[in-house]
């Protein structure tokens, strides 16, 4: 069985703006062989962005089916279902990254519009 790996990231980018990329942490391998790891703030399989947060099961619209194809699953991320070990170094690995603050203006910018777009998705506004 792979173990997930955990990573830390550095203080500061190269470039000064006090915000560096993270390194990527290991989740799991699906049965294909395509990697499925935390990049960025986003949970990717083989490298592509797949979603930005975790749903528990309990609150997934389609749990029975998920439940019925991987017994274990206890979160799902977009369409990956995840054990409760592999959610726990998910979530992990999304905080960190959403701890990390962009002082630029255009990470400014992408914060305020995700803000809108989370209170708009709150109030039922699609």
């Amino acid at each position: 069985m792979n173990t997930p790996a955990t990573t830390t990231a550095p203080d500061a980018a190269p470039d000064g703006s006090g915000s560096a990329p993270l390194e990527a942490v290991y989740i799991k391998t699906t049965q294909d062989g395509r990697k499925v790891e935390v990049i960025d703030g986003w949970v990717c399989l083989g490298g592509v962005r797949e979603a930005d947060n975790l749903i528990a099961m309990d609150e997934h619209p389609n749990r029975q089916a998920i439940a019925k194809a991987v017994p274990g699953a206890t979160h799902v991320a977009g369409r990956l279902p995840l054990t409760l070990p592999e959610a726990a170094v998910a979530q992990g690995a999304l905080s960190i990254a959403q701890r990390q603050f962009d002082a630029s203006p255009a990470g400014i910018t992408q914060r305020l519009r995700k803000a809108v777009w989370a209170k708009t998705a709150a109030e039922g506004i699609e």
